[in-house]
């Protein structure tokens, strides 16, 4: 048996061999015909009123911090469980963090929390759809337009899930997501930002394109483009956007392989959760979830040994967040100290499992023939 990886990062052979066709437009940049053909494909898809392609899901985030106007001592809210990205995002802005725990049952941000955490200060709250689904967002929506605050979803992990049959991305007012080459459907690195306040979408034109009028140029509408807002180098390149165009033909497909992979590992590990060896994942109820993460809750002492017991036999198990309200960089910056049990436990307990739309058979077999085993010695 050959090291079994935590996830796929292949494309497919046939797509990378037929790159050569940018040769045929002359742009192998940005700005070009795949760039644009993604965007559509979302906007019609996700019936988002504008998508645009970004190098990454961060970039995209550091968009969203933009369009928002943070200014210093704006407060942000986020779930302290989450990635540092979107976190430092804001705060490169000058937004303070305002962290809250997370529900123990399906590790989203703790929808009950929340409204004793939003004050005056409060622009935005931030969610992370995590492993595939979500929170109850409907609750949010409320408290958003009770506060008039802004809705940012981070759908790094759920994109083509839905809450409530409409698709996760789609509830706040800006949204991200990702093409890592660790995401269900990846171009090896890119992003994109779905604008759902049509409000944002004329200045994001203008961050996107560097801080300038340059959309505006291009549509003939004006002479010349120049500086007029804040921007950066954000959009994704015409190489990435094409593999990324090419594997989106057929992501149901994948999807459905990957959602086969998971299933398996729901049905294989029951036994184990009925003997309290381990608690398998849970969501929302009104969650259709795309299997992006299989992960699995432990014993803290057994967490760490597991994972190096898998590692030593060729399955490339992980942990996943640390909380952020206990980073070096939290607590050598801001006063504030906060007591998010679930986060911490969360984060002690978790071990993630290999999972891609091709994992094959004797690859599964072996995976749960060492999670079996390594529970027979305790």
């Amino acid at each position: 048996m050959k090291f079994i990886s935590f996830t796929e990062v292949s494309i497919p052979q046939q797509i990378l061999k037929n790159c050569k066709i940018l040769s045929r437009y002359k742009n192998f940049s940005t700005d070009g015909i795949f760039s644009k053909k993604c965007s559509l494909y979302f906007e019609k898809t996700l019936n988002v009123p504008k998508a645009l392609m970004t190098k990454s899901c961060t970039s995209a985030l550091e968009m969203c911090a933009i369009l928002l106007n943070i200014k210093e001592g704006d407060e942000i809210i986020f779930p302290s469980y989450a990635y540092v990205s979107t976190i430092n995002a804001f705060v490169l802005r000058g937004a303070k963090p305002i962290f809250v725990d997370i529900d123990a049952n399906n590790l989203n941000i703790d929808v009950m929390q929340l409204e004793k955490k939003i004050n005056k200060k409060t622009k935005a709250i931030v969610i992370i759809n995590y492993a595939g689904g979500s929170c109850e967002i409907s609750k949010i929506i409320k408290l958003k337009k009770k506060y008039n605050i802004y809705l940012i979803e981070d759908n790094a992990h759920s994109l083509f899930s839905k809450y409530r049959n409409k698709y996760l991305g789609t509830f706040g007012d800006l949204s991200t997501t990702s093409f890592h080459q660790t995401k269900n459907l990846h171009c090896g690195e890119g992003g994109a930002l779905f604008i759902n306040n049509k409000k944002f979408i004329k200045r994001a034109n203008i961050i996107f394109k560097k801080g300038t009028d340059k959309q505006k140029f291009l549509e003939k509408k004006v002479k010349k483009y120049s500086w007029k807002d804040l921007g950066s180098s954000f959009e994704l390149s015409e190489i990435h956007s094409y593999i990324l165009f090419h594997c989106l033909k057929d992501w149901k497909t994948k999807f459905k392989k990957r959602m086969k992979i998971w299933l398996n590992y729901h049905e294989k590990l029951l036994i184990l959760e009925k003997k309290n060896y381990l608690r398998r994942p849970i969501f929302v109820r009104s969650i259709k979830h795309n299997a992006h993460i299989y992960y699995i809750l432990v014993k803290k002492n057994y967490r760490d040994s597991m994972i190096s017991y898998l590692n030593q036999n060729k399955i490339n198990a992980t942990f996943h967040y640390l909380p952020q309200h206990e980073s070096y960089f939290f607590k050598k910056n801001y006063k504030e100290r906060f007591n998010l049990q679930i986060s911490k436990k969360i984060s002690d307990q978790i071990i993630r499992l290999p999972i891609s739309n091709n994992l094959k058979k004797e690859q599964f077999d072996h995976i749960i023939k060492y999670i079996f085993k390594f529970f027979l010695t305790k």
